[in-house]
């Protein structure tokens, strides 16, 4: 059963994807890690940890692009599901099973623990929060995955939830929210590491050139959140190095009427072309919301303005 849904194509080169039975025993850690932020660095570093044992550190996750509803409500994803496998990787991370949730939506419990757990993955151990939910409906819980453990012959370890300032636990819900209100010092906190908006620089209109201030257009993929629509302080990662920047999350309502969200970076002190290159656009602290201007004049001068803002507050982070 399981070979029917693994899913094939979106394969990070330096990953294992696991599209056949492994040959090792291995600690799993199981979650959908939207965000890879620091309670699901928690589970993921009990995992990691294993390999001392001689056990193969693995993740069980969805495609977070795929995922259509939680809760049963809308899903917006915060990572694209090549740089949450990126940032699994660098948690220690050396396998990951990552089907088609829609393929495996109709999979019982005890099937998932069989096929998936025991058949493909060989887990001798598995770790997860006390709120993991697995199966058709999410109908199994924690306390049935230490039953069929119990049965299959593999343990199951609680790991405790991490908590933030305010006494209440780290998640992706919190980190959203604090994307949609402006804040990506909050979100920051919450990641372990500055939210990035990752992917191929694509071609836009070169408008940005005829008012001297050429950018890098990153969009955002279908059903990822889009943070607050404005401008930021940012730190961007290309090829030849790494530069602060100014970017403008939104619609660029001054000079277009499409209303696609897309994140467009100025580079400061950079001269050269990036059309794509892979670039990683960290955003750091929000300047001021995103406006339309009576002309380009208007629009040039505020974002010599933003460029001003933003060499003054950069004095407050470090540019590697």
């Amino acid at each position: 059963m399981w070979a029917r849904i693994l899913q094939k194509g979106k394969v990070h080169a330096a990953m294992n994807i696991v599209t056949k039975p492994l040959l090792q025993d291995s600690a799993v850690a199981l979650g959908l890690f939207d965000g890879v932020h620091l309670g699901h660095r928690k589970v993921l570093a009990a995992a990691a940890a294993c390999k001392a044992q001689g056990l193969l550190p693995c993740v069980f996750t969805f495609d977070t692009e795929g995922f259509p509803r939680k809760h049963g409500k809308p899903f917006a994803y915060l990572y694209p599901q090549k740089h949450k496998l990126r940032l699994l990787e660098t948690c220690g991370i050396e396998a990951v099973c990552a089907p088609d949730f829609v393929r495996m939506q109709e999979m019982d419990g005890k099937t998932f623990c069989r096929e998936i757990l025991c058949t493909l993955l060989c887990a001798k151990k598995t770790f997860c929060g006390r709120d993991f939910r697995f199966g058709r409906g999410a109908a199994w819980g924690f306390s049935d995955l230490q039953e069929f453990g119990a049965e299959m012959g593999f343990s199951v370890h609680e790991i405790r939830p991490e908590y933030y300032f305010d006494g209440e636990k780290v998640s992706s819900t919190k980190v959203r929210a604090a994307l949609r209100d402006g804040f990506p010092t909050t979100a920051a906190a919450l990641l372990g590491s500055p939210y990035t908006i990752t992917g191929m620089v694509c071609h836009g209109k070169a408008l940005g050139r005829t008012i001297a201030f050429p950018t890098i257009n990153q969009p955002f993929g279908k059903g990822q959140l889009v943070p607050r629509h404005g401008v930021y302080l940012s730190r961007v990662r290309t090829p030849g190095g790494v530069f602060w920047g100014v970017t403008n999350v939104g619609i660029k309502p001054t000079v277009s009427e499409e209303r696609i969200p897309l994140a467009e970076t100025h580079l400061l002190d950079f001269a050269g072309d990036l059309y794509g290159a892979e670039c990683s656009t960290e955003l750091l602290d929000f300047l001021r919301p995103e406006r339309k201007f009576e002309d380009l004049a208007a629009l040039q001068e505020a974002i010599a303005a933003d460029c001003l803002a933003a060499r003054r507050l950069s004095a407050f982070h470090h540019l590697i």
